[in-house]
This record gives C-alpha cells, structure tokens and sequence, in this order.
C-alpha cells in the first residue's frame, strides 16, 4: 500500500463517495463515471493517474455485465468501439504531453461539452450513417486518451435520438467498457500505468459496485420520459461543477 501512503484519509474518503455516486449515475443513465469521477481524482493526483485509476474500475464494473450489455447493445456500437481502441492511444499520449494544469482545464471543456450537445437537434431513430458514426467513434477515442471520458460524444449519437433507453444505455456502456479497456492498454505502452493504480481501482471497485447495483435498480422503475429528464439533469449538473472549476482555476 505504498502507493497510497501519499493521500490523506479525507482524499481517499472523498473519492470512495465520488465513485459510489458516479457508479449510481452509471446504473441509472449509462454513462458519468468518468465525467464524475476523474476531476474528483484529478485533485489529488495528476491526470494521466486520475483517468487511469478511472478506467481500471471502469472495466471491472463493465465486465461484471458483459453479457446482459453485449446482448442488448446496438450495432452501431461495436462499430464505435473499434475505432476507440484505435484513437485511444493518441488522446492519452496528448494528454501525457500536457501540463496538468492545462489538461485539468480541457477535462473539465469536455465535461460541459456534453450537455451543450443534448441540445442538438432531435434525430429520428434509425441508426445514423458511417460517416457520422464514424466521427463519433474516432473523437469518442481520443477523448477516452486524453479525458477517460468517452461519453460526451457518445451520449447525444444515442440519447439524441428516438430509441428506446433499453437499447441505449447497453450500447453506450459497451462502448465505455472498451474504452476503459483500450485506456488501461494504451497507458501501458507508453509506461504511465502502474500497479499503484490499479491498486486503487480495485479498492473503489466495491464502491462503484453497490451505486451500479442501486442506480440499475432505479433504471428498471422510470420510464423513457422520466429517464431522459435525469440524464439531462445530470448533464446540467455535471456542466454546472465544470464551469466552476473553470472560473476557480
């Protein structure tokens, strides 16, 4: 536990609590552990360790319903995932290029970016064309890189259209389980993944466990109206703190 010799009780308190409300936002709308939870641990280590801790419970809380997610999610989203994986690795080595207090700043950018585009205009439900799945796909990549946030591009390619929340919360979450996935992996190659983060993944994973247990329970009694007033409450919220962060910094 060498590594965590370096946080005080109340930073490693602090983030416990981020990753279970983080972890019930991911349970009940399909996407905000990153969005929730990196800038939290962005304040207590560099940001290249923040989105890499992120992504290390990211996948354990993704692998423990691969087969309910897989089964249910749209194909469009294995078509996302695959051009994540190839633009993850750019994104992170930016990121690991840049000064932290500059990336802190860009990472919370993200973060506001994804409500402005919940008011994009509504879609009809059929699955959008290669190109703009594409385009959501490769820019989805580099922000898992350089954010470990995936999801502002993501979110408005499903929620901006009229589909179910059934078919829209598995596919955004298989996408963000690769995307961690392909983070953890990219982090590796250029050396900036060490044990003492995935030591600390696993130790918020129990906490991110019972949010998503409660959050998935919540989603099973909400309708699609209901649902989607949260998800944009969430994004406001999420905008809200980011904007802070950005007139504190």
């Amino acid at each position: 536990m060498e590594f965590l010799a370096g946080y005080t009780t109340l930073q490693l308190a602090a983030a416990l609590t981020a990753a279970f409300g983080a972890a019930f936002i991911r349970g009940l709308a399909g996407f905000g552990l990153a969005i929730l939870l990196v800038p939290v641990l962005a304040l207590a280590m560099s940001p290249v360790e923040a989105v890499l801790a992120t992504n290390v419970v990211a996948v354990l809380i993704g692998l423990s319903e691969i087969k309910r997610i897989t089964r249910e999610a749209e194909k469009s989203a294995w078509t996302i995932s695959m051009l994540v994986v190839i633009a993850t690795f750019p994104g992170l080595y930016l990121l690991s290029i840049t000064a932290p207090p500059l990336a802190r700043v860009l990472i919370a950018l993200i973060a506001l970016s994804a409500f402005f585009a919940m008011f994009l205009p509504k879609r009809p439900a059929q699955q959008p064309g290669a190109a703009q799945t594409g385009i959501v796909g490769l820019i989805s990549g580099l922000l898992t890189g350089f954010a470990g946030m995936p999801g502002p591009p993501v979110v408005p390619y499903y929620l901006g259209r009229d589909i179910p929340k059934e078919i829209a919360k598995p596919s955004m979450l298989l996408i963000f389980t690769i995307a961690a996935a392909a983070g953890l992996a990219s982090g590796a190659v250029i050396g900036v993944l060490d044990w003492g983060l995935i030591v600390l993944g696993v130790l918020l994973f129990p906490a991110v466990l019972l949010g998503n247990y409660l959050g998935a329970l919540a989603f099973g009694k909400v309708s699609d109206t209901v649902w989607r007033i949260f998800v944009m409450a969430v994004l406001a919220a999420t905008a809200l703190a980011s904007l802070a962060r950005l007139l504190g910094s």
